[in-house]
């Protein structure tokens, strides 16, 4: 080969070379675009700040025969006072929608509205005029599931609602944070069609063949109950929180029993309408799900100052940062995790340091 020759080859190498660069330049630069765009998205969902509500509605749905009524009413009621007592909901962020409406010894709960099609659209109308952006709304729905795929329903008075529909209504909610825990029988075509990005859905069913009355309503409160559910120690429960001790709880029900389980919930946090059967923050499912509390930001700030407020809100959003964090482990290069991680905690500790400092004075410097 010639010396003309072997220039024109080189030529051709160094170019094919610098595209190839190009080339991964683009790809890298791509992916971290796109960690970054999914970063950003997961750090704006469920971000509690001090000005920001927390809103809850119940459905129930009707029913026949004394002993599901009564079920459910326990049920009801029980959520709707755990929700006043333990976090920080009053009357005016409770909204309770009870079969066809008023009933004797309903007690400490008002009922807004019949559970019908007019109750359900008048009562997310008032909740739209109120809600602010980055408010959170959680829906819960109890009572009894029906149909498959696009036609499975909840049983309301009078005709009842599919998922389709119910769907639609919810899009009005775009600028705010949404859970719901569909509690139904047959829920699971009715929860997926419910799934959006940025929404934590939970189906106490995986499929419409799941016909007969889920026992799960009746865990996932019992994991709100006097904080059972809280298995960090927080003092907070997070939709995470109270699913796994719901679940678990459903299926040591059946193996006390001897019998198999007529149900398996499911949790879908990432858009997909695929439900995860053991959601953790390291699979596709369960990372919005940790991080959205069922309690106000400072729901235990009675005679705290202004700065031990401060002081809690900054920790509450430095744990945050942590789990979001961990959950996307796999996204980072070992180092640049674990001195991010280090970070946030020390920041953590620093934080929750001067926040006892405020709240007990003294106490640090007699240790």
């Amino acid at each position: 080969m010639n010396k003309r020759n072997l220039d024109k080859l080189m030529q051709t190498m160094n170019l094919l070379v610098k595209i190839f660069a190009v080339g991964l330049g683009v790809l890298f630069a791509s992916a971290a675009s796109a960690q970054g765009d999914a970063n950003s998205s997961e750090n704006n969902f469920f971000l509690d700040r001090p000005d920001s509500t927390k809103y809850a509605v119940i459905l129930v749905g009707p029913t026949v025969g004394d002993e599901n009524k009564s079920q459910f009413r326990q049920w009801a009621f029980s959520l709707h006072d755990i929700l006043a007592r333990d976090y920080g909901y009053s009357s005016d962020t409770i909204s309770l929608l009870y079969d066809r409406g008023a009933v004797e010894g309903a007690g400490n709960q008002r009922i807004d509205a019949a559970c019908d099609l007019e109750g359900i659209q008048q009562q997310l109308a008032n909740l739209q005029s109120i809600v602010k952006a980055g408010d959170q709304i959680t829906i819960y729905l109890i009572g009894h599931g029906s149909g498959a795929e696009e036609e499975s329903k909840f049983n309301i008075v009078g005709p009842d609602i599919t998922g389709v529909q119910f769907a639609g209504m919810l899009d009005v909610f775009d600028q705010q944070d949404m859970i719901i825990v569909n509690t139904t029988s047959a829920s699971y075509g009715f929860s997926a069609s419910l799934s959006n990005e940025g929404r934590v859905v939970v189906s106490s069913t995986r499929s419409s063949s799941e016909k007969f009355d889920p026992i799960f309503s009746n865990y996932f409160i019992e994991a709100l109950d006097n904080r059972n559910g809280d298995r960090d120690k927080n003092n907070r429960v997070s939709i995470l929180e109270a699913f796994n001790y719901a679940k678990n709880s459903v299926e040591e029900f059946y193996e006390e029993q001897g019998r198999l389980a007529s149900e398996h919930a499911g949790l879908d946090d990432n858009g997909d309408a695929l439900f995860s059967l053991n959601p953790t923050t390291a699979e596709i499912d369960g990372r919005l799900a940790e991080i959205a509390y069922i309690d106000n930001l400072v729901d235990d700030t009675a005679g705290l100052s202004a700065e031990a407020i401060r002081l809690k809100s900054r920790m509450q959003d430095l744990e945050r940062s942590v789990f979001i964090l961990r959950g996307s482990k796999a996204e980072f290069l070992e180092d640049d995790y674990w001195q991010q991680m280090e970070e946030l905690l020390v920041d953590l500790a620093r934080a929750t340091g001067q926040f006892n400092d405020v709240v007990n004075p003294g106490e640090s410097s007699e240790q």
